[in-house]
């Protein structure tokens, strides 16, 4: 072998010793753990509002039952131009705020006054709207306690929402949209809901400090229970007659009957500043 001839050789021995260095190198580079910046834990979602737990049941105490009666010729109910638009044919064609029947009187609030305990709920009240009607026409709520808002319908609605002349919110719902929930302000007493877009729709909603509260039905009969035993003021409230009140004492597992009476002369009382 020529010295030319093993220098060659010997190049090529070194540059294949090179290669598979830069090819251990490489892999060992490879081999190196790529670090990236930690994610943020994802983001419970918030509990829908008819989630939220039941509160929990009233138990003890008397109940309180009771009719709530009219008396006279109640006044004729105004007639409502019914509407073209589809989702609003099951609407009602007569005014709605004064419901006799046989002589009683139904969407009647009455309600227990003053502060008492087991005043918190969770849960919301619900108004629905279907058929271009509120429903119910007429609630309570505990104070503090939220509203939430339907759309049974397929049109549009807006439920703007009135304490007195002072607006409290204005919600637009699309057909079907989603539900929407509001808290009141401390200092609301009587809330009215209306709809801008159907004008003849009104719902109310009594907030109370304490949750002894029913409204009537139909028959004009209403039931209060687990009231502790003791003396109490009970308020009846009418969107168009107003209010009356009387006085009931509550015994432990009693039940203790009472009775209210509105007139046409109610609604001219209940209209003066």
């Amino acid at each position: 072998m020529t010295w030319r001839t093993l220098g060659i050789s010997m190049l090529g021995t070194a540059g294949l010793l090179a290669l598979s260095g830069c090819k251990q190198e490489s892999s060992s580079t490879d081999r190196t753990p790529v670090t990236t910046a930690p994610q943020a834990p994802a983001r419970a979602a918030a509990p829908s509002a008819e989630s939220a737990p039941e509160d929990p049941p009233l138990t003890g105490g008397g109940t309180v039952k009771g009719i709530v009666s009219f008396k006279g010729t109640p006044p004729a109910a105004a007639p409502i131009t019914p509407s073209q638009d589809p989702a609003c044919q099951d609407m009602p064609l007569v005014d709605q705020s004064v419901r006799v029947a046989e002589g009683k009187l139904g969407n009647v609030l009455v309600r227990v006054r003053g502060l008492m305990p087991n005043a918190r709920r969770s849960r919301p009240v619900v108004v629905d709207q279907h058929g271009c009607t509120y429903s119910p026409r007429v609630q309570g709520a505990v104070t503090g306690q939220p509203v939430l808002i339907k759309n049974s319908d397929g049109t549009l609605h807006n439920a703007r929402a009135l304490s007195g002349t002072r607006s409290i919110f204005n919600v637009a719902q699309p057909p079907n949209g989603k539900p929407v929930q509001r808290a009141l302000p401390p200092d609301v007493e009587v809330l009215r809901l209306k709809c801008d877009i159907h004008p003849w729709m009104t719902s109310w909603v009594l907030v109370n400090p304490n949750p002894f509260f029913a409204t009537t039905d139909a028959q004009g009969a209403f039931t209060l229970e687990h009231l502790p035993a003791g003396a109490y003021t009970l308020e009846a409230w009418h969107e168009t007659f107003g209010t009356k009140t009387t006085e009931v004492t509550v015994k432990e597992g009693e039940t203790s009957p009472v009775s209210f009476e509105f007139s046409a002369q109610d609604a001219k009382a209940a209209a003066q500043p």
